[in-house]
């Protein structure tokens, strides 16, 4: 675990906006528990997260990446700064329509090289969307 200083919502914004990419999916932090390893998204529906114009239903790239960084961050609350990923897996369950969707992560398992995350993305209507696994370094950068 991490001798620095619990991340809080205001500086995981502070990074999610020096991220270009994270900056154009508008990701936003609701909630997060540094003890737990928890942490919970907002990612609203953009032209950029469209699978079609028109559509109002997100594409599974952008589910991807959400659930990426939510992952991601969950391993970061654990061990105090952004972490790169190693490997992802992402099941669909159903289509996300907008005009958000949220992802709830918790770091399972943290050591002192890999930490896993699960994450679990429901649609503005509370259904279960897509469900996802990722493993990163434990070490930050």
């Amino acid at each position: 675990m991490s001798d620095k200083e619990p991340l809080t919502a205001e500086a995981i914004m502070e990074m999610f906006a020096a991220s270009p990419f994270i900056a154009a999916l508008e990701m936003e932090v609701t909630s997060l528990d540094a003890d737990q390893h928890r942490i919970s998204l907002r990612m609203p529906m953009s032209a950029f997260s469209e699978r079609g114009r028109g559509t109002n239903q997100f594409h599974g790239g952008a589910l991807a990446s959400f659930v990426d960084v939510a992952g991601d961050f969950a391993v970061a609350l654990a061990v105090g700064g952004a972490v790169p990923t190693i490997d992802l897996r992402v099941d669909y369950l159903r289509p996300a329509f907008g005009p958000y969707v949220d992802a709830q992560a918790t770091a399972r398992r943290v050591g002192r090289t890999v930490g896993i995350a699960d994450v679990d993305v429901h649609g503005a209507d509370g259904k279960l969307v897509t469900i996802g696994r990722g493993c990163y370094s434990a070490k930050t950068g």
